[in-house]
């Protein structure tokens, strides 16, 4: 007779005292798996959990599971009934269950709704149930974090006013009175009002025919007293009364935007603009209970807080789980690995290949210690290669940082002849080899656990774009592979260091304990009042200096002994500062953390520098973070686009700066417009779609009401696409054209639309007769809508779609030239850019505004002369301008528009080093403003011919340009005054933009890891360091544009002779 198990005994439980504390437990996971554990009889629920899931950590299936707190226990009680434990800070000894058994099982209700999920999936291009088939803990403690994260904030939308819910929806644009605005502070402007019935209430029985008032308004004045002025002359006008002021609000004619807030209508950049193109604002009065706010689908489902159990984690907790691990700081011995075997090798295993391994330790981009190497071997048939070797770096445990990475690469080895080195192939002392495949990972996980065990990488392939000298990529991501199947396969074991022992990092409190111990030593041994002096010209030289390493070992030594001081004088220093450290040396890295939480926040400007791949501390990166928290919503959308390439850098899936993006997303709906696209168009590259897709996942579920707009959008994509494979086999224009019209008139789904390009703007219905397949290479589309404001707006809505070209670069360029446009109207300088909107919308799919009453400087040329030489000729533009400016004041300000807009662009192309500019990509518009189009090569990229550059002048400045500038005058006495005016504006803008060079500098160098073609490493920043010659002084910078200036004039017939080139080439194509 087999015996009854002890636990099994009546009086089991009776048994387990004071002196025999410890009761054996038998826990059923919901992966299947069971573990047994020894308990002390006193031990409380949230205890036993905790104890259990670190167990369960490593045994196999870990990653089935999810967090802890979506998990209740469940029993069979002493009446044989099934019990579910909410209440986790009851003891094991009071409920005592039948077996010791503990049934570990999810919470009722957790499931969300399929539906949703399956939206969700579809909106992202990734399945939801992919996540789950990646068994990792840390994308499953990662999605319980953000789904809290996005609980609270629904909750507080929950909980706010009718107008919290409007500004979410329908934030309103809100800017910064620059000194070009405050201009126009005192002075008054003209608005128009429109009121219709069916926008007034919905109750009234009264019929509201359309009406329109027009007032006489202070740009000083709040939405609310507009309003006011309003509702009390349509009152008596059309005789209504008991109108309340709070049951209306302002909407912009054309947009989905309101006049919300308490601010002045000149700091609505709706008005700014207006201004700005010397437009009248006009508005539609519209009562509250007309506007569409959405309620959360959230509404319907349980906040996950009523869901999980109720757990009393507390101090002691904590400490009673670190008696069971050791910190990485207690351990002496020099880090090691061992690598085992690398499977699947891309190479021909005829040829006797031989391969080697490099292996490094990085902190960002900065080697730890010295790179080790296997030596080389020859592939077996079967494509793999045993190596078996263990590798100890010279550096040890304690002196390494929490964000330490070994990046790993397989290269090959080949005798060349000379002369015949293939473009991939690394120069080195010994030979000349050829890298094939790389990883990279984490030496800590993302609890801060230190590695050990076994662990299978799966390599990338080295693309030729990677323009690095080294064989190592530090750049690249921490994620493997997911292409398992066939990529290439590295077996390799970190070694352990205690019996079984998890080895963590120590925590933030534990290292500025430390650090404060070392700093005071420091202080022992160092006078401060010594060497004062020769810090101030440390200081300049380290400011301008374009490298750190070019400083001096001792030079370095004494910036960071007097750190304190640095960072009491000149906080903005911080970024070079932390180039000045040994990020192998604990003494000075745990500085860090305290530098960071004594520092004041620094600028915009330099935290954005912090956020790049060469700082990889987390402190670090944190207080970036937090330094950009009180960031205006409409800077934050001008930087979004850097914030999210900066989302590659973070080691883990969890920061402070994916949470800072989320949480801003789901308070506006604008950025999460735009925060959705940025992160959706790159899902196709497969190192970010796993990260990329569940900040996307958090991002819809967090904001339910927005997914039925976004599939719209999407459908709207998916569409066009088919309309652009169609039309791409259609050789006869005719026949494609009559193609569109036939496709679009069977589109209704995609009518009432936001625009993917500006979300403010409703896209109500195409208009099939007005689009069009347009004429260049990849045939885009001409693509027009009906205003949603149809009755008070006379303009349509154009979009080019494009199928096929990488918007990309488009999209940093036009960013770049908005953020210059900042700068130069914060120093009182209005060049009348024209930054269109353009946005990539999927993997080579994008869309672009289209600028209305434009023309090429080609097409003004052929329309003014018929001749192979109108390029050289003078007078076409300024012909053209006058045709649409027939007054003499509209001419003279057409010109003056020209004058502005030429000089903002002169400087902005030279800086970026735009190429490829001829006369069909630079466009006027009947206003006057210049603007350029089409900014497929940058950076100082240009085209060559038989290896001679067609460019050959800094920027653009032909004789036709100066003729407009000069307003048709002679120019045979020297310079006019005009000329000598736009001068002026050029080097006014060339010294604006050298005074934020370093901002321009990080933005670009935080979109290295975009895969751009012309910006794929550090030596592409090259171009700008040159044009923006950040080492000299002012004085000598300005003379360096000065003579950039001359030239660009002096060999204007260059250019001249190369558009000639373009137009009868483009004829002769035609």
């Amino acid at each position: 007779m087999v015996p009854i198990p002890a636990e099994y005994m009546p009086d089991f439980w009776n048994q387990v005292s004071s002196e025999s504390p410890l009761v054996e437990l038998t826990c059923l996971l919901p992966n299947g798996i069971i573990i047994l554990l020894s308990e002390n009889y006193n031990a409380t629920l949230s205890e036993i959990k905790e104890d259990l899931w670190e167990k369960a950590s490593r045994f196999p299936l870990f990653g089935k599971l999810h967090d802890m707190s979506v998990y209740i226990f469940k029993i069979i009680n002493s009446m044989a009934e099934e019990e579910e434990l909410i209440d986790e800070s009851r003891r094991i000894n009071d409920i005592r269950p039948i077996g010791g058994v503990l049934i570990i099982t999810e919470c009722r209700g957790n499931s969300t709704d399929n539906s949703i999920n399956v939206a969700i999936g579809h909106l992202i291009g990734k399945g939801l149930q992919d996540f789950d088939a990646l068994n990792s803990t840390e994308i499953n403690d990662f999605r319980f974090k953000m789904r809290k994260v996005g609980d609270e904030i629904f909750k507080q939308r929950h909980k706010g006013t009718w107008l919290d819910k409007l500004l979410h929806q329908f934030p309103p644009r809100v800017a910064k009175i620059d000194k070009v605005c405050n201009q126009f502070s005192r002075e008054s402007m003209q608005i128009r009002i429109y009121c219709k019935s069916e926008y007034d209430i919905p109750e009234s029985t009264k019929e509201i025919l359309q009406h329109r008032f027009d007032f006489e308004v202070d740009c000083s004045s709040t939405p609310n007293k507009l309003l006011e002025m309003v509702l009390s002359k349509r009152a008596t006008v059309l005789n209504i009364k008991n109108q309340k002021i709070l049951e209306y609000v302002l909407k912009i004619c054309g947009r989905d935007e309101y006049l919300l807030g308490y601010y002045p209508l000149l700091q609505f950049q709706y008005i700014q603009d207006c201004l700005s193109y010397s437009e009248r604002p006009s508005f539609l009065i519209v009562h509250v209970d007309r506007i569409p706010v959405v309620n959360s689908i959230y509404a319907n489902i349980d906040p996950l807080e009523s869901r999980k159990s109720r757990t009393s984690y507390n101090l002691s907790n904590t400490l009673r789980k670190k008696k069971n691990m050791k910190s990485s700081w207690d351990i002496n011995d020099s880090y090691a690995i061992t690598l085992c075997t690398a499977s699947r090798l891309n190479c021909d295993s005829k040829k006797q290949t031989e391969l080697g391994i490099q292996v490094g330790l990085f902190h960002g981009g900065k080697p730890l210690c010295q790179p080790l190497k296997t030596d080389e071997r020859t592939v077996n048939e079967s494509n793999e290669i045993s190596f078996d070797v263990s590798l100890e770096f010279d550096i040890q445990i304690c002196n390494m940082t929490r964000n330490a990475k070994l990046c790993f690469a397989i290269y090959e080895v080949n005798k060349y002849s000379k002369g015949t080195k293939p473009k991939k192939m690394k120069e080195t002392r010994e030979s000349q080899i050829n890298p094939i495949a790389w990883a990279n990972t984490s030496v800590f996980d993302f609890k801060g656990q230190l590695r050990t065990g076994a662990m299978t990488l799966y390599l990338w392939t080295y693309a030729e774009d990677i323009m690095s000298d080294d064989v190592l990529h530090p750049l690249g991501t921490v994620v493997s592979n997911p292409n398992t199947e066939y990529a290439t396969a590295l077996t390799l074991v970190f070694k352990s260091y205690t019996n079984d022992q998890p080895v963590i990092y120590p925590s933030v409190e534990e290292v500025m304990e430390y650090a404060n111990i070392v700093e005071e030593n420091e202080h022992k041994c160092i006078v401060c009042s010594t060497g004062i002096g020769r810090n101030k010209d440390l200081c300049l030289k380290l400011y301008y200096l374009d490298n750190v390493d070019d400083l001096h070992d001792q030079d370095r030594n004494n910036i960071w002994a007097h750190r304190r001081l640095w960072m009491h004088r000149n906080p903005d220093l911080f970024p070079r500062l932390l180039m000045c450290l040994d990020w192998n040396k604990r003494e000075e890295f745990s500085q860090v953390a305290v530098l960071v939480r004594h520092l004041p926040k620094l600028s915009i400007e330099k935290a954005l520098e912090l956020l790049d791949y060469a700082y990889a501390d987390q402190d670090v990166r944190s207080f970036a973070v937090r330094c950009l928290m009180d960031m205006s919503d409409e800077d934050l959308l001008l930087y979004l686009l850097q914030l999210v390439q900066a989302i590659k850098h973070e080691m883990y899936l969890e920061s402070d700066l994916v949470n800072f993006l989320i949480q801003r997303a789901l308070t506006n709906q604008r950025i999460g417009h735009f925060l959705f696209w940025h992160l959706r168009s790159e899902m196709q590259v497969q190192s970010v779609s796993v990260r990329f897709g569940l900040i996307l996942e958090a991002y819809c579920r967090g904001s339910q009401e927005n997914i039925p707009d976004f599939q719209k959008q999407l459908k709207f994509v998916e569409k066009l696409k088919s309309l652009s494979d169609i039309v791409s086999k259609r050789k006869d224009k005719e026949k494609a054209r009559a193609a569109v019209k036939e496709y679009l008139s069977t589109c209704g789904e995609i009518d009432n639309l936001r625009s993917p390009l500006d979300p403010g703007i409703r896209c109500n219905s195409i208009k099939v007769e007005r689009c069009k397949v347009m004429d260049s290479k990849m045939k885009p589309l001409w693509i027009v809508y009906e205003s949603s404001d149809k009755e008070f707006v006379d303009d349509d809505i154009y979009i080019i779609f494009k199928n096929g070209d990488d918007l990309r670069q488009d999209m940093l360029t036009l960013q770049m030239i908005k953020i210059m446009d900042k700068l130069w109207r914060s120093e009182g300088l209005d060049l009348r850019m024209n930054p269109y909107n353009c946005i990539s919308l999927e993997h080579r799919v994008g869309m672009i505004e289209v600028v209305l009453n434009a023309e090429t400087i080609a097409n003004i040329q052929k329309e003014k002369s018929f001749t192979p030489t109108a390029s050289f000729k003078k007078g076409p533009i300024l012909s053209w301008l006058k045709d649409y400016n027939r007054t003499e004041n509209s001419l003279k300000q057409a010109i003056q528009e020209f004058t502005l807009s030429c000089a903002g662009y002169c400087v902005a192309t030279y800086v970026l080093g735009i190429a490829d500019r001829h006369s069909d990509n630079i466009m006027v518009k009947r206003t006057g403003q210049l603007f350029h189009i089409d900014f497929g090569h940058i950076l100082g990229h240009f085209k060559e011919k038989f290896g001679i550059k067609r460019e050959r002048v800094p920027f653009v400045l032909t004789h036709d340009f100066v003729y407009v500038i000069n307003k048709g005058q002679k120019t045979q006495q020297g310079p006019v005054l005009e000329f000598k005016i736009f001068q002026d504006y050029c080097e006014r803008a060339f010294m604006v933009l050298r005074k934020h060079g370093n901002l321009i500098l990080s933005l670009f160098s935080m979109m290295i890891s975009t895969g751009l073609p012309e910006l794929s490493s550090e030596k592409d920043l090259q171009y700008l360091k040159e044009t923006l010659v950040l080492s000299k002084t002012d004085a000598e910078a300005l003379a360096h544009f000065r003579a950039k200036f001359d030239e660009a004039l002096t060999n204007s017939w260059k250019t001249s002779l190369n558009w000639a080139s373009h137009n009868i080439a483009k004829n002769n194509k035609a």
